[in-house]
């Protein structure tokens, strides 16, 4: 790629935690892994390979995983033991660029225009990267290369598991008219149902609409999605890309109507979110408390203080206060989270540690 064209490298890990596991416990190599529990109301946080084969994935309910997959075995998540290889994982990126913008654990964007390696291709660069992931982790990553982060995503899933693809400025608008509008990243299903409707299938039935028919059924998305449809996309990797909330959330074995399970839960979520947040040192202003019923109505309750929370007692105050905005409770509790948003650095402003806030109220 020449001439200011940029080289961007995503790279995905395939079933990562899935594979730390198998790879940390020989037996389980070759079998259908799924990281979760095999509770009543347990989800599926990764799926193997083999698991994948017999339908599961994540996000699906342990329930539903089982009936796919009789001989599907559940382990744990290790999270501490997943950001461990995560940080590897960034080290070897750190030798090609510091245009590093991660997604998530196991997948991020690289800038590698500037080429510090010298390598002939960024295909080159990705493939080297790949093996030197594979020699410190022991684990497979697959890779996405183009000229722009939405096609360099695109591409990552083109040759999963342990593999690797390339979209050519040339090639873009071409690969693009032949894809199936729901795999496009960034349209839901919602609107994949909307577009349907309006009889937009494929790339090429969005390439076809104009700027003002996207803006009048898709509003501030109309731009974008005219944009992508022609491979076009300006969005630099931008690394240490803030984050804007942290949070936690558990469904419950079983409905929960006792106020104290109800507050021991939040208690408990809030000290996962505050770990986080002191590790981070980030902290933000605004608490929220989710709530899902038994029949799957949703409720949130939020709180803005003054000034950030950095203390764990705050955040569990302002939790428990939350959740006591509810009581009694109509109909039985399945799941409840407690989410920190509004982040600011220390030195942006005083810190919220002893009184809450009085001068905010409660917004549904």
């Amino acid at each position: 790629m020449e001439g200011g064209i940029r080289k961007i490298i995503h790279v995905d890990m395939d079933a990562f935690y899935a594979s730390v596991e198998q790879r940390d416990d020989p037996a389980l190599r070759g079998r259908p892994v799924a990281v979760g529990y095999a509770a009543k109301r347990g989800v599926v946080a990764a799926a193997s390979y083999e698991a994948r084969a017999f339908g599961v994935h994540s996000a699906m309910p342990s329930t539903t995983a089982m009936r796919k997959c009789a001989e599907l075995v559940f382990v744990p998540p290790r999270f501490d033991v997943y950001r461990a290889v995560s940080r590897q994982i960034r080290e070897t990126f750190a030798d090609y660029t510091d245009l590093i913008e991660p997604l998530s654990l196991d997948e991020a964007y690289l800038d590698v225009t500037a080429n510090w390696r010298g390598l002939p291709t960024a295909s080159e660069t990705a493939a080297e990267i790949r093996a030197r992931i594979k020699e410190a982790t022991g684990l497979n990553a697959s890779a996405g290369i183009s000229y722009c982060k939405f096609l360099a995503k695109l591409a990552s899933d083109q040759r999963k598991p342990n593999g690797q693809f390339v979209i050519t400025p040339g090639r873009g608008p071409a690969f693009i008219a032949a894809l199936p509008i729901d795999k496009f990243h960034g349209v839901g299903p919602k609107t994949a149902e909307k577009m349907a409707r309006l009889g937009i299938f494929t790339g090429a039935d969005l390439q076809q609409q104009s700027l003002a028919f996207l803006q009048a059924n898709f509003g501030k998305s109309g731009p974008w999605y005219y944009a992508i449809s022609r491979g076009e996309d300006d969005r630099a990797v931008t690394p240490n890309r803030p984050r804007k909330s942290s949070g936690s959330e558990t469904t419950f074995v079983r409905d929960l109507t006792d106020p104290a399970e109800i507050e021991a839960g939040v208690l408990s979520m809030a000290d996962e979110v505050w770990d986080w947040c002191d590790k981070a040192q980030a902290f933000g202003r605004t608490v929220t408390v989710k709530i899902k019923y038994a029949d799957f109505q949703q409720a949130t309750r939020s709180r803005t203080l003054s000034a950030p929370v950095a203390s764990r007692d705050v955040l569990r105050a302002v939790g428990i206060e939350l959740v006591r905005s509810v009581y009694p409770p109509a109909k039985g509790i399945r799941l409840l989270g407690v989410t920190v948003s509004g982040f600011e650095r220390e030195q942006e402003g005083a810190i919220e540690t002893g009184q809450l806030g009085l001068d905010l109220g409660l917004a549904s």
